[in-house]
This record gives structure tokens, C-alpha cells and sequence, in this order.
């Protein structure tokens, strides 16, 4: 087998604080059914989206560790709140050892292509919020996207704790989406990965008056057409890929979400960032 067939099997790593990569990692394996995942589940520090940007990335230089460990030939930050802090980082960090993706760029991409001139909300964590990283990068696009970005920490621990789909979450996320930062938009980025669980929750709200951007999709296309253009989509085999789930703190939530998202049974294995 060549060096270059070899580094096309490797599998796909991915991580985020919890199950909110997951809808990440679901949409990539639709879309590349031959490739085998990785996945990270940093459960002992969710959610990243209140912690510091010094603490995110070093979750994230030790998660990489494991990552490589595994022969990862690419690393898919899972997670707005990591895109934001750590991207530029772990790509120095793991230099030519696999290649690094985030989940920001895809849809930035997308937006700019389909709501140039337009008026975009989005929601997301403090961290991504407070980075302005969404901000600077639809002005570098220079597409006159006018970006109104609203800050919705409730929501994560939330979907993290399966309260979904009820009065309660309902309200919460009514709330957050009359604020008036949002008013008036034609489009709402969900720039946090956790976010698509309560897609048709945001959908019901606004009742089709407002395009519900889920960047999952956007993310894996865009894996799949780096992975092509750098020779690297692994051959098809005689049997589906399995797929390796990790976290550094086990909780069932987060079994029976992998359970669900995958549609099969999983085993987790447990892997503290620190002894």
C-alpha cells in the first residue's frame, strides 16, 4: 500500500465540549459513509462557550494528542466556541501531521454567497459572540452581509441536559430570538453545533419568514471537497467504517445521544484530559 493510500484510510477526528459536534460528526458520516470517525466529547469541561480562551486551547492541544495518537489525517473542530479560540493555534500545533478544519469558515462561506447584501442574525455562545470572529471574517468577504450577533448561553447547557422541545425550552428560546438585536433579519447563522437539535424549534418561531442556517451540512460539503481535492477520501471497504466515540468525563446523556445521532449502539471510552 502507498504512503499516500495509507494516509487516505486514516480516520477523521473530530471534537467539541459535548454532544454538540455530534450533529457535526452525523452530517460527515452521511455525506462520507467510507470514512471512520473519532470523535472527542470534552463532557468534565462543557460548555466551552463561558470558559477562556487559554482554557479552550488547552483542551485542545491535549485532545489533539489523542487525536494523533489515533493516525487522524484531518481534524475537524467540532465547535464554534474552539473554532473561535483555538483554530490557529492547533494548526501550528499539529503542523503537517493532518490537516485541521473548523466549522466557522464553511458557513461563513455559504452566507456570503447566498445573503450577500443582506441583512444575517446569529446566535451563539458568549465566546464565539465576544471573538467578533463571525464579524471579521464577513468583512474580509467584503459582500456587504450586515451581521447582527446576539449571545445565548441558556442554550447549550440546555440541549446538553435534553431539555428540549417543551414550554419551558420553548420560552427560553422565544426570548432570545424577540430580542431586537434580531430584529429585521432575513437569516439566522446557528453558529454553535449544538444549536441544530433546536432547529425546528427556531424554525416554529419564525413560521418560514426567516432562513434557519444549520452549518452542519455546510461543514461536511466542505470537508468533502477538501478531502477530494488533497487525495485524501479513504477507499470504499467490504464493511461500514466503525466509528471510536471518546469523553473525558462519561455521563449516559451523552451514550444515549451518540446512540440516537448514530442510529446504532456505541461504546464510549473513557479518556481524562488530566490524570
Amino acid at each position: 500500500m502507498s504512503d499516500a493510500l495509507s494516509r487516505a484510510n486514516r480516520p477523521i477526528g473530530l471534537f467539541d465540549s459535548g454532544i454538540g459536534g455530534l450533529t457535526v460528526a452525523r452530517a460527515v458520516a452521511q455525506r462520507l459513509p467510507h470514512e471512520r470517525l473519532v470523535y472527542f466529547g470534552d463532557t468534565a469541561h462543557l460548555p466551552y462557550g463561558d470558559k477562556s480562551t487559554a482554557a479552550i486551547q488547552a483542551y485542545a492541544v491535549k485532545i489533539c494528542d489523542l487525536l494523533l495518537r489515533q493516525q487522524c489525517k484531518a481534524i475537524l473542530i467540532a465547535c464554534n466556541s474552539a473554532s473561535a479560540a483555538a483554530y490557529e493555534l492547533v494548526r501550528e500545533y499539529v503542523g503537517s501531521k493532518a490537516r485541521v478544519l473548523n466549522v466557522i469558515d464553511p458557513i461563513v462561506a455559504h452566507v456570503g454567497r447566498h445573503f450577500a447584501g443582506r441583512t444575517v442574525g446569529l446566535i451563539g455562545t458568549k465566546q464565539t459572540v465576544n471573538s467578533n470572529v463571525y464579524k471579521k471574517k464577513f468583512d474580509a468577504l467584503d459582500v456587504g452581509v450586515d451581521l447582527h450577533s446576539l449571545a445565548t448561553p441558556l442554550l447549550a447547557p440546555m440541549i446538553e441536559e435534553n431539555f428540549l422541545a417543551n414550554a419551558v425550552s420553548n420560552d427560553i428560546i422565544a426570548s432570545y430570538l424577540a430580542n431586537p438585536a434580531l430584529a429585521g433579519i432575513e437569516a439566522l447563522v446557528l453558529a454553535c453545533t449544538h444549536y441544530p437539535l433546536i432547529k425546528p424549534q427556531i424554525d416554529a418561531y419564525y413560521q418560514g419568514k426567516v432562513a434557519v442556517l444549520d452549518a452542519s451540512e455546510a461543514v461536511a460539503a466542505h470537508t468533502a471537497a477538501y478531502l477530494a481535492a488533497e487525495n485524501l477520501l479513504a477507499s470504499p471497504g467490504p464493511t461500514p467504517p466503525t466509528h471510536h466515540f471518546y469523553v473525558s468525563d462519561y455521563t449516559p446523556a451523552f451514550e444515549e445521544s451518540t446512540r440516537l445521532f448514530f442510529g446504532q449502539e456505541v461504546q464510549l471510552e473513557l479518556y481524562p484530559l488530566w490524570e
